[in-house]
């Protein structure tokens, strides 16, 4: 584009920066509803601040413009270095190469939050360093547009990527306040431009459209900037670009209702075959087991390591509830869990976990846990079920201390929990068509019982008898595998599965008594080994110790687990029949044995998942999703002005063909054209003057045709706009102006003719004259 021949000055420099700053600290608070807090946003505006007022005060000291841009994102990695380089980096703001490190690994940690978190997500350092580096590149474009090409009706094309994003993620879009407030920013932005040109060019002594004062003799306007001169036009604008912007946020389609930029399952729950329910039972019938994790009790403590809760039943599977990360919740310190009284004796362990190859954002900790420490990223605990997740971190090489909070209710004390408090009522919640076997089943085997606790222990003595039998083919094999009602049904009848059905159909039979129940998903105790660190036995963790199992809810104890799958894991002393009485049998530990694993079934990789949203996404393909969106949104950033004037082009030659006033509409069409190549003011100039002009350029002056056809169209437009009403033009004008053009399209260069294509300054030439840059009115 051309440069204005009126150059600015710093104040007026000093404008356009301050009105870009608030055009892009507005629209970036399009993002709170998708970020908790406002510690991000005052860091969005620190790095927006300090990016754009940069690049004035480099013009400020007569930097070469091609220049500043490129020193504005050296500012940029200054201030990234100064709030994420930490100890890397030379007198806190010089970059090393473990700056760069650092940074690395942010971007990935960002990836990670990005996948991992419900919204409003917390900015941890990853997601801050992202939302930094973004709007600063926003920054430098936004600059770019406004201060070096002068074109600030293009700053709108930065300001929407933040409106849009919350249209990518939530059903509700952009919040109507932040558009207004968006539209209100960009219109300041447009009218302090037009005051600032008109200014610039009073300065300079021309009159406002540009024009040298000595070149005719004209009246021109006081050298004043009318402050009301197009209001209404520019309330016209506003209001029509507020009402595409809601549209537009209101229609764009969400990736996910629940999550930022993941998928409705948390991502991937488990990798490396570490999944709920299905693929669980797909890792118990591996062939060769693969290294989880090993630990180090010093007390020799054997407990169960949870990774995920299920606490939401809807028939067909069990899920966790969504909760957004409580930035409060870090696991330094750990509450103690829900319903715990002080009467019941519970004594803390630590236990050292080290992780040897299982990729999860759910940490393997035993419930309840008091603290953990020596964790690499950002970790919380999820009210309720105490279990841990990182929002940009996963297990892999993970090195951690778990201090256990290990609890001994006595028999009495569970026996004496009959109330169940109102808050748990979810706890309780059974879907309305439960297959009668199971209302029957629960009402059979707890007949007789004295109270709550009696019955739980009741039904696990059920399910660990004589009558079932442990098998992880037998569902795959009679396809019941899973844990919906209709599985638990059919289970009940044939008597044969594995952790996934014992611990789901305990769940909901303890449910249909009264019993607030969910499960638990994660590792039995391990095996021990040989080995001793420091006097300390090693205990080795495996992908055949994955397991789920019940806990249900008592009044004043909490939380309890119990073992009903036989063959598995530790049955609870307090669980057994006539615990607590100084005689009575205990439930036996073992049972039938498992069959001998032969491989692993080819099954639908996605089929039956239980996550916390209820259904599978491929990480991968969201993730393409994504960036296939946004480039999308770009794409149509790119092309609509060339689409606008296309069309334009398009009604201009449609007059031609059809005869109404052709000669005017080819005139346009070509003033235009030489316009979007920055030929200079044609759309100002008489139709003699430009042509006199043009005809000196090498397209024309060396070629009789394209000359011949330039002569013709002026005459022509002419006659038709000094001549007689009603004289028609002469024939031949279509052909003579795609002679015309195609002479001036040849005539310039490359880039020249991309620009024309993208960034047609016709267009936006008029738009700025619908904004109030008119002509000055005159003799």
């Amino acid at each position: 584009m051309d440069a204005d021949s009126a150059p600015l000055t710093r104040a007026q420099r000093l404008a356009l920066t301050t009105a870009s700053f608030l055009l892009l600290a507005v629209a970036t608070m399009a993002l709170g509803p998708l970020l908790s807090g406002s510690g991000w946003w005052w860091l969005c505006a620190f790095i927006a601040a300090g990016t754009l007022f940069s690049g004035f005060g480099l013009r400020a000291v007569r930097t070469p413009p091609s220049l500043v841009p490129v020193l504005e994102l050296g500012v940029l990695l200054l201030l990234l270095t100064l709030l994420f380089g930490g100890g890397t980096s030379i007198a806190l703001i010089i970059p090393t190469q473990g700056t760069f490190e650092t940074f690395g690994e942010l971007f990935v940690g960002a990836q990670r939050t990005i996948e991992q978190q419900s919204v409003p997500a917390l900015t941890v350092p990853p997601l801050s360093f992202a939302l930094a580096l973004g709007i600063g590149l926003l920054a430098v474009v936004t600059d770019i547009l406004v201060q070096t090409v002068r074109m600030p009706a293009l700053a709108a094309a930065p300001a929407l990527v933040p409106i849009l994003i919350p249209g990518f993620i939530i059903e509700a879009g952009a919040e109507l306040p932040t558009l207004v407030l968006t539209a209100a920013a960009y219109l300041l932005l447009l009218r302090v431009d037009v005051r600032v040109r008109r200014r610039a060019r009073l300065t300079a002594g021309e009159d406002p459209a540009g024009q040298s004062t000595g070149q005719a003799a004209t009246v021109i306007a006081p050298k004043r900037v009318p402050i009301v001169s197009t209001l209404g036009a520019s309330l016209g604008l506003a209001a029509v670009g507020l009402l595409a912007a809601s549209v537009l946020a209101a229609s764009t389609p969400s990736i996910s209702t629940s999550l930022l930029l993941g998928s409705p399952s948390q991502g991937t729950l488990f990798a490396r075959g570490v999944s709920p329910f299905i693929d669980l039972g797909r890792d118990l019938r591996r062939p060769e087991a693969r290294a989880a994790f090993h630990y180090l009790a010093r007390d020799g403590d054997r407990p169960y390591f949870t990774l995920l809760t299920l606490d939401r039943f809807e028939g067909e599977v069990w899920s966790a509830t969504e909760r957004a990360v409580d930035g409060d919740n870090t696991v330094d310190a750990m509450p103690r869990p829900d319903g715990l009284s002080r009467r019941v004796a519970a004594s803390e362990h630590p236990i050292d976990v080290v992780i040897d190859d299982v990729s999860t954002t759910w940490l393997p900790v035993p419930y309840p846990t008091a603290a953990i420490e020596g964790l690499d990223g950002s970790w919380f605990w999820d009210d309720g079920s105490l279990t841990v997740r990182s929002v940009d971190s996963n297990t892999d090489g993970q090195r951690y201390r778990v201090t256990r909070l290990e609890v001994e209710p006595t028999p009495a004390q569970l026996r004496a929990a009959d109330s169940v408090p109102a808050q748990l009522a979810p706890f309780l919640e059974l879907p309305d068509d439960l297959p009668q076997l199971i209302a029957d089943t629960a009402a059979s085997v707890t007949s007789g019982a004295a109270s709550q606790y009696d019955a739980a222990v009741a039904i696990q003595a059920y399910l660990r008898g004589p009558d079932f039998d442990y098998s992880t083919e037998a569902p795959v094999e009679e396809g019941y595998d899973g844990g919906g009602f209709d599985v638990i049904a059919r289970f009940l009848e044939t008597k044969a599965g594995y952790c996934v059905h014992f611990a789901s159909t305990m769940a909901v039979l303890a449910r249909q008594i009264g019993i607030p129940a969910r499960i638990s998903i994660g590792y039995t105790q391990g095996s021990p080994t040989e080995e001793r660190v420091d006097g300390v036995q090693r205990v080795e963790v495996d992908s055949h110790d994955l397991h789920s199992w019940p806990e249900l809810y008592f009044e004043g104890v909490g939380w309890v687990p119990f073992e009903p799958t036989p063959g598995r894991g530790l049955v609870p002393d307090y669980s057994r029949p006539n615990a607590g009485e100084e005689q009575g049998p205990n439930i036996p530990n073992a049972a039938t044995s498992t069959p001998g694993a032969s491989g692993r079934p080819d099954l639908d990789p996605d089929r039956g998942l239980a996550g916390p949203g209820g259904g599978p996404l491929g990480a991968a393909g969201d993730l393409w999703l994504r960036v296939g969106a946004l480039l999308l949104v770009a794409l149509v950033l790119l092309v609509t002005p060339a689409a606008f004037r296309a069309s334009q082009r398009l009604s201009r030659m449609g007059r031609i063909r059809r005869g109404e006033r052709p000669a005017d509409a080819a005139w346009d069409e070509l003033v235009a054209t030489a316009r979007d190549l920055g030929t200079g003011l044609g759309d100002v100039e008489t139709a003699r003057a430009f042509a006199s002009r043009m005809a000196e350029r090498p397209a024309f002056a060396e070629d009789a045709v394209t000359r011949g056809a330039l002569l013709r169209l002026r005459d022509g437009v002419e006659r038709e706009r000094y001549g007689p009403v009603g004289r028609t033009a002469a024939p031949g004008i279509a052909e003579d102006i795609v002679t015309a053009r195609t002479a001036l399209l040849a005539d310039a260069t490359a880039g020249e003719r991309a620009r024309a294509v993208f960034a047609p300054r016709s267009l936006f030439e008029r738009a700025r004259r619908m904004l109030g840059d008119r002509l000055a009115p005159g003799a």
